[in-house]
């Protein structure tokens, strides 16, 4: 049974639309029973995010926000890491600040959960007949070279494992020892939980609204080699 839904959403110098998605995010209908928390983790944002964030949280006090800051840049993993240790709903789900995913699609992820089926819930940008704006080829090559080498490692057969979209049942998660504070997370948080006994792991087509460069996309070809590198150690290693 499901009463709460943690939303984490990791935040750096996403102040010019950090109100957009919490609006996205409190305007969602997740089925009946099933309140929506949402734990921000600002990982010292040099803009003025916290600015955008603390008005926003005034406007909206009714909601179930809680507010989170590091007072030094630790990288996108370590903000997950810190929103993860204080989720306190039975589920959560990762949500980037940015406006690449929408949060109407948490009922998509879901769904195999509430039918008794999944532990764990991956979305997809690669299947499914959603919309995907069209970007990069290399970035989309890139991803799909890491989630096969992924998949080699930790025998699974996911399309997608560096999506931002994972929905995980929050006791799986918080007992994982989770090391990486960069992009490194996806690849090792999936070498873990694909390692956890009885884990049922599942996937489901998801739009996807990507950013350019310009636009504030964050993310480099330097992470792409530490993806592989975090690959190899967590899917050969305990680590």
């Amino acid at each position: 049974m499901i009463t709460k839904l943690s939303i984490i959403v990791p935040v750096f110098n996403e102040g010019k639309t950090i109100h957009l998605i919490l609006e996205k995010v409190l305007s969602v209908q997740l089925p009946p029973g099933i309140d929506k928390e949402i734990i921000l983790v600002n990982d010292c944002s040099t803009d003025d995010s916290e600015a955008a964030i603390q008005r926003f949280i005034e406007a909206h006090a009714s909601a179930q926000i809680r507010y989170f800051k590091h007072e030094k840049n630790a990288g996108k993993g370590a903000a997950l890491h810190t929103g993860i240790r204080w989720a306190s709903g039975e589920y959560l789900v990762i949500q980037d600040a940015d406006l690449e995913y929408d949060p109407e699609e948490y009922n998509l992820l879901l769904e195999p959960v509430l039918k008794g089926f999944a532990d764990v819930v991956y979305g997809s940008r690669f299947m499914g007949s959603k919309p995907h704006r069209i970007l990069f080829f290399w970035h989309s090559i890139g991803n799909k070279f890491l989630t096969s080498l992924s998949n080699c490692f930790n025998n699974l057969n996911l399309t997608d494992m560096e999506t931002c979209y994972k929905l995980f049942k929050t006791s799986l998660i918080q007992q994982l020892e989770l090391k990486e504070k960069r992009f490194g997370f996806e690849p090792e948080v999936t070498a873990k939980i694909a390692r956890i006994k009885g884990a049922r792991i599942y996937e489901v087509g998801i739009s996807y609204y990507g950013r350019t460069y310009d636009e504030g996309k964050k993310i480099g070809w330097k992470d792409g080699f530490r993806a592989i590198w975090c690959i190899m150690k967590y899917g050969m290693f305990q680590g």
